[in-house]
């Protein structure tokens, strides 16, 4: 009993420890008030101290272990989940086109007629209204330029959730699908932290560069995005990978841009030209040297950029050539 009453008490006292003034909750450990929940929602953590302040020890996923997809397809007793990135998020039914039972024996003409029908009019009621037309060809806009770009698949779920809230309120009206389209990839790559420029994002759309920043501002403003400045560190791990260049010319790269921007060196400049002069110079001081060519036709950039922004930064650095 008395075991019980001290849990019991130790319990009430750090409730009382994670909850500062008014009820804003802090850390037991170090009194800070900056805590972050997980991606997945599992856990409350410390982002001073890293204390685990709450756990959830329910496994929601399957009792089973599958190693390829074949196992996890043959394993499954639930079919696909629900997802944004399909006009009717996936829950409608697909009627096979191999014309065959479910013992794998052919369909006779007459059951092959029926079935012909049935998908006809299986792919009307899918697409029922010109709403649902325009969300079914945009989300396949967005998952062909997502699949060229390389981006993963939360970026198309984010992407198709801000295309349906444009759709909504009638932000399409006057605009192509396919500028809108591409400018809510381009929205849900920097909402997500994908290092993604919009000459990387034009190359692969079916609109010009012009009409998708212009309606990618248009977006941003009426949904109320608060997109945050790119970090040009995010672009230098792909880009030195495409140069292949070693560890040490990355961690310099990062070195100058962090220095640089300290000065107050980074603010209306293009973070893709910058963290390109930044891996100019940090190849040239580690001994592995590129060419500006290479390293502007890797980045998207002009030469002329890459020398302007790579003299501003040696000259932040207190570095003479």
């Amino acid at each position: 009993m008395e075991r019980l009453t001290s849990q019991t008490e130790h319990e009430t006292q750090t409730e009382h420890e994670t909850t500062g003034e008014e009820g804003v909750r802090t850390c037991p450990e170090c009194d800070s008030t900056s805590l972050s929940r997980s991606a997945d929602g599992s856990e409350i953590s410390c982002e001073d101290c890293g204390l685990i302040l709450e756990e959830e020890t329910i496994d929601r996923g399957p009792e089973w272990r599958a190693f390829n997809a074949a196992e996890r397809d043959s394993k499954s007793r639930v079919g696909a989940p629900t997802t944004q990135t399909m006009h009717d998020k996936g829950l409608t039914t697909t009627i096979d086109w191999k014309n065959q039972d479910a013992y794998g024996r052919s369909l006779s003409s007459e059951k092959r007629s029926q079935m012909n029908r049935l998908r006809k009019w299986q792919e009307r009621i899918r697409t029922k209204d010109a709403g649902e037309r325009n969300l079914q060809f945009a989300l396949s806009e967005t998952d062909r330029m997502a699949s060229a770009l390389g981006v993963p698949r939360s970026v198309r779920e984010v992407a198709s959730v801000l295309y349906r809230r444009a759709l909504e309120e009638d932000l399409i009206r006057g605009r192509s699908i396919e500028g809108v389209s591409t400018s809510t990839l381009y929205a849900a790559c920097r909402m997500e932290g994908i290092p993604r420029s919009l000459d990387e994002i034009a190359a692969v759309s079916r609109v010009d560069r012009m009409e998708i920043g212009r309606t990618y501002r248009y977006i941003s403003k009426e949904l109320g995005l608060e997109m945050q400045p790119v970090d040009p560190k995010k672009y230098v791990p792909r880009f030195c990978s495409e140069l292949e260049l070693p560890e040490e010319v990355q961690s310099k790269a990062n070195e100058i841009i962090d220095t640089t921007a300290e000065k107050g060196m980074l603010s209306g400049k293009s973070p893709t030209g910058y963290a390109a002069a930044a891996i100019y110079a940090a190849a040239l001081l580690c001994n592995k040297k590129k060419t500006q060519r290479e390293v502007a036709n890797v980045a998207q950039v002009t030469e002329v950029t890459i020398r302007n922004r790579y003299q501003e930064q040696i000259s932040a650095m207190g570095i003479h050539e």
